[in-house]
């Protein structure tokens, strides 16, 4: 062809073409969402969820979130962001009215990636809880005492050796419940096609913690990279988005092995498998909610797997969100006060903020699309 070049696309206008073609193609095996054992797909849910809050912006690029609950007034819980500038990075707080907390807020970082929250941590005789985080051009991980936000690492946890190839990015801690051990869980920007996961026990120390590399586990198809990981403390399991493949399912207790126990949500994903929360009902039960970066929705699965088979997650719900292109997403059921009495689905969205969900509106959303 001669004459005036083609325009540029943008990743946004590259997403809605292949909505576009989706919608065209919509009975297309290969964009099924997979059915629920015995009972058929999920019923289509067509009315857009709405978030109850959106976010101050950060400074750059919002990645992740996660939901610190107050143990004693909920109202005062709050929600921690990253901001994945190369400089001016940081970890964010927001209050429930989506206002960023500064004076808590940690900048400036170096290209932060994902952060994740456990509780009753020993931190050299004394229980607390942390966020922890990863600097991935620091190849770090950051450790931060909640609710202060002080650091109790140091000033970073060298991860992967130091390997800039397999750069910090996904991280879920774990607490074993059987002896309170916690370990963070890290997947980088890329690995080997076996062990791309890295398991780091956090040992106390005096007022700090260090690592100890316990094991490196889980595959990796060499598509994309892996930066979305769940870990369900009460089961004992870890999730992983394997981009553009599926999610993956292990063991979270290094000590009961490294063979993978599922791969699913295999199909019915527009682009990226990205952000992964677990989402209890009791002890036992809820949900699986994944992000479809491309797609603006959310894919929901069972917790506990099908009737007979708790390593099968077929899908259970496919529910459109505000958020757009999310990388990462969290969940709580616990109440948190008047505006969230129920808990929150908190998204990453593309304007550089998050989404506030109730997550009683995803819970009626999700009771509609559930098969009969």
């Amino acid at each position: 062809m001669s004459g005036y070049p083609l325009p540029r696309l943008h990743r946004r206008d590259v997403i809605r073409l292949r909505l576009f073609l989706l919608a065209g193609l919509g009975a297309c095996a290969g964009n099924e969402p997979e059915p629920a054992v015995g009972g058929g797909a999920p019923v289509p849910v067509t009315d857009t969820l709405a978030p109850a809050v959106i976010t101050d912006t950060v400074v750059v690029d919002s990645d992740d979130p996660a939901i610190w609950v107050h143990p004693t007034s909920p109202e005062s819980s709050f929600v921690l962001g990253t901001d994945k500038g190369d400089t001016n990075g940081g970890v964010y707080v927001f209050g429930l009215d989506g206002r960023i907390d500064r004076r808590r807020s940690v900048t400036p970082l170096q290209r932060m990636n994902n952060v994740d929250v456990q509780y009753d941590v020993d931190i050299g005789g004394d229980t607390v809880d942390v966020a922890v985080a990863t600097e991935r051009l620091r190849m770090a991980l950051r450790v931060f005492r909640l609710p202060q936000m002080t650091a109790v690492d140091g000033g970073g946890l060298t991860v992967f050796s130091g390997d800039t190839s397999r750069a910090p990015m996904g991280v879920s801690v774990y607490r074993r419940p059987r002896d309170g051990a916690v370990f963070a869980i890290v997947g980088g920007k890329s690995g080997p096609t076996t062990g791309y996961l890295a398991q780091y026990r956090l040992i106390p120390r005096a007022g700090a913690v260090t690592l100890e590399l316990v094991r490196e586990f889980g595959a990796y198809s060499g598509r994309k990279e892996i930066e979305a990981i769940a870990v369900d403390d009460a089961l004992g399991y870890v999730y992983y988005s394997d981009e553009g493949v599926g999610v993956r399912k292990y063991h979270a207790d290094p000590d009961s092995g490294n063979i993978e126990l599922a791969l699913f949500a295999t199909a019915g994903v527009v682009e990226d498998h990205e952000g992964i929360a677990i989402a209890p009902r009791d002890s036992t039960t809820g949900y699986i909610i994944l992000s479809d970066q491309g797609g603006g929705r959310i894919h929901v699965f069972p917790r506990e797997g099908a009737p007979g088979a708790a390593h099968q997650h077929p899908t259970l719900a496919i529910i459109p969100v505000r958020a757009r292109e999310t990388d990462g997403l969290e969940v709580t059921t616990r109440s948190l006060g008047p505006a969230f009495p129920r808990g929150m689905l908190a998204m990453m969205s593309n304007r550089g903020a998050f989404h506030f969900y109730r997550w009683e509106d995803v819970e009626a959303a999700i009771a509609k699309a559930r098969p009969r």
